[in-house]
């Protein structure tokens, strides 16, 4: 079985934006790969999958910490009064908002879809395991 993907402590989560979208790549090539029908690694591949869910999930609530910090900074203050000082509706400052966080945005919605994947090919590869289990049943019974 592989290394983990990306294993981090707590005191790592200060690490650029650049090493969390390198590391969130390689998860994002590994769920893009296909799985073969051997019941083997059909287990060894949800084992996998279950770390790397537990990771993309700290690293979601990591990001979406990133995203809230950068919202309510200094320069999304000063834009906020700079927005109200010009009489811009609430959907203009909102949109100004967004566009200050924009990475983080996309690393939020990144990782909110992998982590769906995740589940996804965890429950797919849960029904290929029971069909092979079943096909095996079966075959023994007709021998």
């Amino acid at each position: 079985m592989r290394e983990p993907i990306g294993k981090k402590t707590n005191l790592e989560y200060d690490m650029s934006m650049e090493i969390k979208m390198e590391e969130i790549a390689e998860l994002q090539n590994y769920l893009e790969t296909k799985a073969t029908s051997n019941p083997m690694e059909i287990q060894e591949r949800l084992n996998e999958l279950m770390v790397y869910l537990a990771r993309s999930s700290e690293l979601l609530a990591v990001a979406r910490k990133e995203l809230r910090k950068k919202k309510s900074s200094e320069i999304s203050q000063t834009i906020i009064a700079v927005a109200k000082e010009t009489n811009l509706s609430s959907k203009v400052q909102n949109q100004l908002l967004e566009s200050i966080a924009e990475e983080e945005a996309f690393l939020v919605d990144w990782l909110d879809r992998l982590n769906s994947t995740i589940v996804h090919q965890i429950d797919g590869l849960r029904s290929l395991l029971s069909y092979a289990k079943e096909e095996m049943r079966m075959a023994n019974n007709v021998g």
